[in-house]
């Protein structure tokens, strides 16, 4: 949704979306899977690097070493789109 007139409602997306139980679980395990990879040396603060999940967490995946690798910010961001620009 982008906002070109009118200002972001940031408070309000933090209440109804971010600041949900789940949210907060999920943000913690994917705060947990970049601190496994800082530990190894993969990743470190301000490489411009992601932590990425081969399975995703909102697919069943886990904060298993095997299912981790991290990737460039620009790669873990985007996403394969359908003709009609949805993600697949």
């Amino acid at each position: 949704m982008a906002y070109t007139k009118t200002k972001r409602p940031y408070k309000k997306e933090y209440e109804q979306y971010q600041g949900t139980e789940e949210q907060k679980k999920n943000r913690a395990k994917r705060n947990a899977a970049r601190r496994k990879l800082m530990k190894e040396g993969v990743v470190k603060k301000g490489d411009g690097k992601d932590v990425d999940h081969k399975k995703p967490l909102s697919k069943g995946g886990t904060n298993k070493r095997s299912n981790l690798k991290a990737k460039p910010k620009s790669a873990n961001r985007s996403f394969a789109r359908t003709s009609t620009k949805k993600v697949k």
